[in-house]
């Protein structure tokens, strides 16, 4: 028998008492329903027996079901049920199919043990894990459901349609087509690719905290389409089960009308808080954008996201979300990309020259261009060697026809100086466009070379691509040229070198430059201030430089619709679906309308009623004239809050101001 010192029991005994302890027979959690029938339907987490609860307590969510506790996916403090100080509450919110079980872990944290260093991107401490509470069982969702994540794209012909979407065992699968819903009388087998934790370059992409298995990528092509005809689909197998079944518009090349949404820096929406603020106003750009598909009735039409595609930065699961989310849009018209920066930025990418070493560092989270590459298959067989064992950086540059709109993507994160392939191909592409047949060109990258915000790392590739793109977009008569990046709305006057061009009108002669928009305002909301004074760099210009037409902060999307006569290019407000801004442009070239002066749209009477001379005259001036001294009051408050936000980004050493604004 072996007696304790007393001494040593008294001891033993009082750091029991200082131990948080908790018992699982003290506190209950259960989950409902306990399978799941398909992404996007919710759980319900209730709890009971916390002891003494604290604002700190907090749910992990996690999958796989066995990952350790550092691992979580999301996270909600139990604070945010109501009655919460009772020890009991709930939470309901959707979750994504991540092909793997689901489980969630209530634990204690306490303010003593709050890592600063350890943040989420809003600057909060990431909750700690030391101290279980209780966990759940596993649960997971309903088998045969079919395959999910189904988005369309062109391949770049006429008669054909891209359809890609997820499945959990990479087991054979079909894309069912015809005319009618009962009739779905043409079948075509799909392709298959996968990428592994090994083929990211970077943490956190490659950690156990950010990698999650990405399932099995299917690629199939409907052919011999016939054209403007809309098409019935369904994805999937006997085995594995069938999509519900979806419908598209075919392409007609011969169309008088094209009908465009572009937009950049989107992003997902999550119902939980995770390693990144995730972008909520994701929401209501994919409910309008919606509005406006179903107001199409039989029309073809066409998204386009140009960089900056969910953020998932490295945490796979938030690639899972994004596609669950633009599904609802991307499955009834092809969804086209181009790269940005969060989707392929590494420190030891390729191509980084020695200019750009303040633009490319780790924005891409470690993915290196690889979900970005084979989540999406574009038009083209562009690519570049990652110089890794991942596989080669696809869809950079590519291009083709839509009714009479050409469009142009390309990459402003790999080589674009003369000599490269994709300059190459850039200067070939516009050279060759028929404009007889195609009146408007559209090109898009994510970076823009045209901005009036302040963000001054950029500041030497936008001098490269004036000095070597810009040329090809005025000697090739480019309509529009579209950037996002940067997260507002910003409409340029036709532009080159900085010089707006003559409108044309009372019979002047006149110059067909390119009208540069910043379209980078669909869901990211850390923005930029504008461009400040030069003596007073903590002061935005007010009124803007001339060249700036419109800009604005409200979150939203644009709409192009053109004709072989006229081409309407619109930005549309999160919270109305009004339109904010428009321009009009003829198949000439000529800019006919939406000639804003700072941020005012003037019609074309009032241009010429103005004496028709280059704009040159301010905001501010131009409301003196028509003595609107109310709205002079409220440009003087937007200056306000302008250097109030300035003043407080200089302070903490930031040169980007969140804002948030409530989806409605």
């Amino acid at each position: 028998m072996v007696l304790l010192n007393p001494r040593l029991i008294t001891l033993l005994f009082s750091l029991l008492i200082l131990v948080p302890h908790f018992s699982y027979s003290e506190v209950s959690i259960s989950v409902t329903p306990k399978t799941i029938p398909k992404s996007g339907d919710e759980v319900t987490i209730k709890w009971s027996g916390v002891d003494s609860p604290t604002k700190l307590d907090w749910l992990g969510i996690y999958s796989p079901a066995n990952s350790s506790h550092k691992d979580f996916i999301g996270y909600f403090f139990l604070s945010s049920s109501p009655g919460w100080e009772s020890g009991s509450g709930s939470i309901s919110f959707p979750l994504i199919n991540l092909r793997s079980p689901y489980q969630f872990r209530i634990f204690r944290w306490y303010e003593s043990e709050v890592n600063t260093k350890h943040h989420d991107h809003d600057q909060n401490p990431l909750p700690g894990t030391k101290h279980l509470v209780a966990e759940s069982d596993a649960i997971g969702f309903e088998p045969g459901r079919g395959p999910e994540q189904i988005h369309l794209a062109y391949t770049g012909k006429e008669d054909e349609m891209r359809v890609m979407f997820v499945t959990p065992d990479g087991k054979e699968n079909s894309v069912k087509y015809g005319l009618s819903q009962e009739k779905l009388d043409r079948v075509v087998g799909t392709q298959v690719v996968k990428y592994e934790r090994e083929d990211m370059c970077d943490s956190p992409a490659n950690d156990s905290i950010g990698w999650r298995d990405p399932g099995f990528i299917h690629d199939g092509v409907m052919i011999n389409l016939m054209k403007g005809k809309r098409y019935f689909y369904q994805v999937g197998s006997d085995s594995g089960g069938w999509s519900v079944i979806h419908s598209f518009v075919s392409q007609d090349l011969n169309s008088n009308e094209t009908v465009a949404f572009l937009f950049g820096d989107m992003g997902t929406a999550t119902p939980y808080s995770t390693f990144h603020r995730s972008q909520q106003e994701s929401i209501a750009v994919i409910k309008w954008i919606s509005r406006d598909i179903e107001a199409l009735g039989d029309k073809p039409a066409l998204i386009s996201h140009i960089g900056d595609i969910s953020y998932a930065r490295g945490y796979s699961w938030l690639w899972d979300n994004f596609f669950n989310q633009i599904e609802l849009v991307a499955s009834r018209v092809p969804y086209h990309v181009c790269i940005g920066n969060h989707e392929y930025d590494w420190p030891l990418q390729p191509w980084r020259p020695e200019w750009s070493y303040a633009m490319y560092g780790k924005d891409g989270g470690g993915e290196c261009g690889v979900p970005y590459s084979l989540r999406f298959n574009m038009p083209g067989n562009s690519s570049e060697s990652t110089g890794t064992r991942a596989p080669a950086t696809r869809n950079l540059y590519y291009s083709f026809d839509l009714g009479p709109v050409h469009f142009v993507y390309f990459s402003t994160e790999t080589n674009f100086l003369p000599g490269s392939k994709q300059y190459e191909f850039l200067k070939e592409d516009l050279e060759s466009v028929d404009r007889k047949r195609m009146p408007y060109v559209v090109v898009q990258g994510h970076r823009p070379m045209y901005t009036t915000s302040y963000e001054t790392r950029d500041a030497p590739l936008r001098m490269r691509m004036l000095e070597h793109l810009e040329p090809l977009l005025v000697n090739n008569n480019v309509t529009l040229a579209l950037w996002g990046h940067v997260h507002r709305y910003e409409r340029f006057c036709p532009l080159n070198n900085f010089t707006c061009g003559s409108l044309g009108m009372n019979e002047q002669d006149w110059k067909a430059y390119p009208v540069h928009v910043v379209i980078g305002m669909a869901g990211q909301d850390w923005q930029p201030i504008w461009e400040p004074r030069p003596d007073h760099l903590e002061v935005p210009v007010f009124p803007q430089p001339v060249r700036s037409m419109y800009r604005g902060g409200e979150f939203g999307y644009t709409r192009l619709v053109a004709t072989r006569e006229k081409l309407i290019f619109s930005y549309i407000g999160n919270h109305d679906g009004e339109v904010h801004d428009s321009v009009e442009i003829m198949a000439s070239g000529q800019v006919i309308n939406g000639e804003g002066v700072n941020g005012i749209v003037m019609s074309k009477a009032e241009v010429e009623s103005s004496g028709n001379k280059k704009i040159t005259e301010s905001a501010f001036y131009w409301y003196v004239k028509v003595g609107s001294v109310l709205f002079l009051g409220a440009f003087i408050g937007y200056v306000v809050g302008f250097v109030s936000h300035s003043r407080r980004d200089a302070a903490s050493g930031r040169n980007w101001t969140p804002v948030k604004n409530e989806v409605i």
